[in-house]
């Protein structure tokens, strides 16, 4: 018996079976992605948006009206013809303070017509009289430049201009002395991009044109050339 014990613990032990090699986890599919991307699909290729178009009326102006002002005044120096440098609409409301909703009813009216975000303007001194205290909003404003003027200049003169009522042209005495032209309007209704059943409350604006001209007579000619629809009866007065 003792041999037999002997003998068995002298035999080698048996190699244990290796062990299963463990199978790789499969990544789990993140939420809020498609199908098709999760298994492994090209994902859609984002191609560069195209800028938008120059403005009409721009094109316009350097190609036709910069020489036609030339010729007309004999500039001699190409710097010296009249373009136009900003326009600038003001809206103002008296009773912003009590009214806030019609105040931001008007910002958001102001910045569909212009596609620019507007300005709340406030109060630069309080004034007893008027129950205005300073820093009070009254009205907001918009400076336009670049392509966004001529775009506003554009449908101004073509779509906005002949739905006012009564219309007989535009007043040529409207000028500054420096080349600039205001234009005041009675309601905002005349821009197409106004829905009337979403208007709260019918307000007029202050339109400034601001041309790099120093004098009214190249002005007159500038904004005449662009197309703007000044009365006959007064152009040659105001010139």
């Amino acid at each position: 018996m003792a041999d037999e014990k002997e003998k068995q613990e002298k035999q080698p032990k048996q190699d244990k079976q290796p062990k299963q090699d463990k199978q790789p986890k499969q990544p789990k599919e993140k939420k809020g992605k498609p199908a098709a991307e999760a298994e492994g699909a090209a994902p859609e290729s984002t191609e560069p948006v195209e800028p938008a178009p120059r403005a009409r009326l721009w094109d316009f102006y350097e190609q036709q009206v910069r020489g036609k002002l030339q010729q007309q005044f004999a500039f001699k120096n190409p710097h010296q013809i009249p373009r136009m440098k900003k326009i600038v609409l003001n809206v103002g409301m008296g009773d912003a303070s009590k009214t806030p909703k019609g105040l931001e009813a008007a910002v958001a009216e102001l910045a569909a017509i212009t596609g620019q975000h507007p300005v709340v303007t406030r109060a630069k001194k309080a004034i007893a009289s008027f129950n205005l205290r300073e820093g009070q909003p009254i009205g907001c404003a918009v400076t336009l430049r670049g392509g966004r003027m001529y775009e506003f200049l554009d449908r101004f003169i073509s779509i906005a201009v002949p739905r006012m009522r009564d219309f007989r042209g535009l007043p040529t005495k409207s000028f500054d002395g420096r080349g600039n032209y205001s234009l005041g309007i009675k309601e905002q209704m005349i821009f197409p991009e106004i829905d009337y059943d979403k208007v709260e409350r019918i307000h007029g604006m202050d339109i400034t044109f601001v041309t790099s001209a120093g004098r009214d007579d190249t002005a007159l000619a500038l904004l005449r050339e662009l197309g703007m629809p000044f009365r006959l009866e007064t152009a040659g007065a105001a010139a």
